[in-house]
């Protein structure tokens, strides 16, 4: 199975629309009835960030098994080094432009502001490390590069067979600290590299570095298992948010990232998509699914100036954010709007997508010559 996969090719796309909606909450706030199917969406959408550490770690596993594992770490370091600079360069100035329009009419409160806002994004270890200082959204950028580079330590130390109970043992204490904090206080972040994309990533290489492949006549088992585990997945958040708390839909959506069963939804998903390589071949998706990770670092900015329309519509006394037609929309807006202003970076000579997402001036120069 070391070619296409076509069916996790059709996934990533599918997966960022999930991703999309995470950030864009449709329906909450609209009653109970909004929440609650906020909630099932959020709940249901969990998967596709575990999707994606698992995908790059599988195909990590493929591609340093014949070549040396440095050179194309390397490779891959740059490639997301650079979307993450890409998504950087688009959300820095619409998010400290945001800040300035906030902050007032006096110029001594837009420059306070804006300083202020300046110094969060330029937090070394938020920047560097945790991905969140600009955007939240990005977090998972430096997380897999650091996820695939533990891996590829591992690899030269001759340590794989380490990666998954270690891997898994530190994911242990990300739940802690994320989903399950009334059993102990983690007193650190927990959604990053170590504490959550490493398991993740390390799962992938391990279920492409052994021996064992899904096979198409147990696909079927498959699909219950995923089928099974969304279920469990919707119900273990619903007891932790509300069963646990004591409060209702009613009051708000439980938001919390990630649970022991996303694990075992994850894997079940993903078994299923190696069970049937071929699934969405006859289809275009596949061949979208290159612009998953395009509209990934390009949708928080497009996001972040959507919502900002919210303002302007009040001053004329149009409640857009408290319509269903609002909620129906944003998603896909978001999703589209993001991709259209991908191509169009791509068009304009700014970025490649098969390739380098810093502008360059001699790329710019070549698409436009006059």
């Amino acid at each position: 199975m070391a070619g296409r996969i076509w069916s996790v090719d059709s996934m990533r796309l599918l997966a960022m629309a999930f991703i999309v909606s995470i950030h864009t909450d449709p329906f909450r706030g609209l009653g109970v009835y909004g929440n609650t199917l906020n909630f099932v969406i959020d709940s249901t959408a969990r998967f596709a960030v575990p999707f994606f550490f698992v995908t790059s770690g599988y195909f990590f596993a493929l591609k340093v098994g014949s070549r040396d594992p440095t050179t194309y770490f390397i490779k891959r370091a740059t490639t997301i080094t650079s979307l993450y600079i890409f998504g950087l360069l688009l959300a820095f100035p619409v998010f400290l432009t945001g800040t300035a329009v906030r902050a007032g009419d006096t110029n001594e409160a837009i420059l306070h502001s804006s300083l202020l806002k300046i110094g969060e994004f330029i937090s070394p270890v938020g920047l560097l490390y945790y991905g969140n200082s600009v955007s939240e959204i990005l977090w998972f950028l430096p997380a897999l590069l650091f996820s695939l580079g533990f891996i590829c330590l591992a690899i030269l130390s001759n340590s794989t067979k380490y990666l998954l109970p270690v891997s898994a043992g530190l994911h242990v204490i990300g739940l802690l600290g994320t989903s399950y904090t009334m059993v102990v206080d983690i007193p650190f972040p927990t959604r990053d590299a170590l504490f959550f994309g490493f398991f993740y990533t390390s799962l992938g290489y391990w279920i492409a570095s052994s021996d064992w492949q899904p096979d198409s006549e147990h696909s079927s088992f498959y699909l219950g298992a995923t089928i099974l585990f969304s279920i469990l997945h919707i119900g273990e958040r619903y007891v932790l948010g509300y069963v646990l708390t004591g409060e209702t839909l009613a009051q708000g959506v439980y938001t919390a990232s990630y649970t022991i069963s996303t694990v075992f939804l994850t894997i079940s998903l993903f078994l299923l998509l190696l069970s049937r390589p071929h699934l969405g071949r006859s289809t275009s998706v596949p061949s979208w699914g290159k612009y998953a990770v395009g509209i990934y670092v390009v949708h928080p900015a497009v996001l972040y100036v959507l919502e900002r329309t919210d303002g302007p519509l009040r001053q004329i006394d149009i409640e857009a954010t408290n319509t269903i037609l609002w909620h129906l929309l944003l998603t896909p807006t978001t999703f589209f709007g993001a991709l259209f202003v991908y191509l169009a970076a791509h068009k304009a000579g700014l970025i490649e997508i098969d390739g380098d997402h810093l502008p360059r001036l001699d790329r710019i120069r070549k698409q436009w010559p006059y």
